[in-house]
C-alpha cells in the first residue's frame, strides 16, 4: 500500500466568498499539488408510499334498488389517498462550508484518496465501494377489472333501452345465483363428481356474477405510488415536511389543500459544550495540518401528523454536530493508516495502523 505525507487546508465558503485555501476556482478531484474534497451534511430520502382508490359509479346505478335491492350504490366517481407508510435513508451531499485540499508534500507519493462523484471523501488508502441508494420501487397499478359486457347474451346486446338492459341483466344475475345454488346443494343436472371441478364452476359462476353486479354496484380500484422526497435539514425542530390531501394525494408544504405531515429533529445526546483551553489550543495549533472529519450529532428523526406516526429513527447528522482534525503524523511515510468515512455525514467508520 502506497504512504502519503499529508497537509490539509479548509476552506470556509460563506456569501461567495473564499479563505484559506489555495484552490481558485474549487473543483473536486485531483490537482498538481494534492487533492480536493467536500465534507457532507447529512440528507434524508423519503419514499412515501400512497395507496389510491377508485371509486366509479355502475352504468346501471339508478336500477340498483328498484331490481337487486342495493342501497348506497355511489352514483359518481370518488378518489381518495391514503398514506400507508414512509421509508426514510440517509445520505450525503457535499456541505459548501467545508471544502478541503489535502497537499501531498515533496518527495512523497500521491496519496490514495477515494471521493464519491459529488467530491464526498470516503477513505484514504484503502478502497472502498461508492455508496448507492435502495432503488424506488414501482408503481403497482389497479388489478383489470373484467369486462361485463363479456358475459352479456345477446338479447342483453341488443336492448333497445337502458331500463330493459337493466332488467336482463337482474334476472340474468338472479339465474347465476340459482345456477350456483344448485351446484352447492348437488341438485343440478351437471352437478360435477370431481370436486375441484366443481370448485372451478363455482369460481367461474362468481366471476360472471361480480362482473354483471358491477354494472349495479360500481367498481372499486385500489393501486399504489411511491413518491420521492429529498430534505436537507438545516436546523433542529419540528417542521412542515409536506402537506397531504384525501382527495389530491401528496401536495406541497405551502399547498393548503392539504394537511401538514410534519418532521421532527432533536439530539439524543448534545454533544458537550466546548471549553475553551489555552493548554488545548497550543496543542492544536501544533496538529493544524491533517485530515478534516465530521463528528456529526445523534438525532431523533420522526415523521408524523395529527393522527399517527410514520417513520421513526435515529440518524448521526453532520451539520449539527463538529469539524475535527486527524494528525499527518498519522499519514507520513512510517506509518501504514488507513481511514474509512461514513458518506453520510462524513464521521470516520474505521481507522486502520
Amino acid at each position: 500500500m502506497k504512504k502519503l505525507l499529508i497537509a490539509a487546508t479548509m476552506g470556509m465558503f460563506a456569501l461567495g466568498a473564499m479563505a484559506q485555501t489555495e484552490v481558485e476556482p474549487f473543483i473536486p478531484g485531483s490537482t498538481l499539488d494534492g487533492v480536493n474534497y467536500f465534507l457532507p451534511k447529512t440528507a434524508l430520502r423519503m419514499v412515501v408510499e400512497i395507496e389510491k382508490t377508485v371509486v366509479k359509479p355502475g352504468d346501471l346505478a339508478k336500477y340498483a334498488f328498484r331490481y337487486l335491492r342495493l342501497e348506497n350504490v355511489p352514483t359518481e366517481e370518488q378518489v381518495s389517498y391514503v398514506i400507508k407508510r414512509i421509508a426514510m435513508v440517509p445520505y450525503g451531499v457535499i456541505d459548501n462550508k467545508k471544502a478541503i485540499n489535502i497537499k501531498v508534500k515533496s518527495k512523497t507519493v500521491a496519496p490514495l484518496v477515494t471521493l464519491t462523484r459529488d467530491g464526498i471523501l470516503l477513505s484514504v488508502n484503502k478502497e472502498v465501494e461508492q455508496p448507492t441508494m435502495p432503488a424506488i420501487p414501482n408503481d403497482i397499478p389497479a388489478p383489470a377489472l373484467s369486462n361485463p359486457r363479456d358475459y352479456m347474451t345477446q338479447e342483453m346486446l341488443t336492448a333497445n333501452s337502458t331500463a330493459k338492459l337493466a332488467e336482463l341483466c337482474a334476472q340474468e344475475i338472479y339465474d347465476i345465483r340459482e345456477s350456483r345454488n344448485e351446484l352447492i346443494r348437488g341438485e343440478a343436472d351437471n352437478t360435477p363428481k370431481d370436486g375441484a371441478q366443481l370448485q372451478l364452476m363455482l369460481s367461474q359462476l362468481d366471476t360472471q356474477a361480480r362482473s354483471l353486479e358491477s354494472l349495479f354496484k360500481g367498481t372499486t380500484s385500489v393501486s399504489t405510488e411511491y413518491k420521492e422526497i429529498s430534505f436537507i435539514p438545516e436546523k433542529e425542530g419540528e417542521q412542515i415536511l409536506f402537506r397531504f390531501s384525501q382527495k389530491l394525494g401528496l401536495v406541497d408544504a405551502d399547498d393548503l389543500a392539504g394537511a401538514p405531515v410534519y418532521i421532527s429533529i432533536n439530539p439524543q445526546s448534545p454533544l458537550p459544550a466546548r471549553i475553551d483551553n489555552p493548554d488545548t489550543a497550543k496543542k492544536k495549533g501544533k496538529v493544524e495540518k491533517g485530515l478534516y472529519y465530521n463528528v456529526p450529532v445523534r438525532e431523533n428523526v420522526k415523521i408524523y401528523d395529527l393522527q399517527q406516526t410514520f417513520a421513526q429513527s435515529e440518524c448521526a447528522m453532520a451539520q449539527f454536530g463538529t469539524t475535527e482534525i486527524l494528525s499527518d503524523v498519522l499519514f507520513n511515510k512510517g506509518a501504514n493508516t488507513k481511514v474509512s468515512f461514513f458518506p453520510e455525514n462524513g464521521a470516520i467508520e474505521k481507522l486502520e495502523q
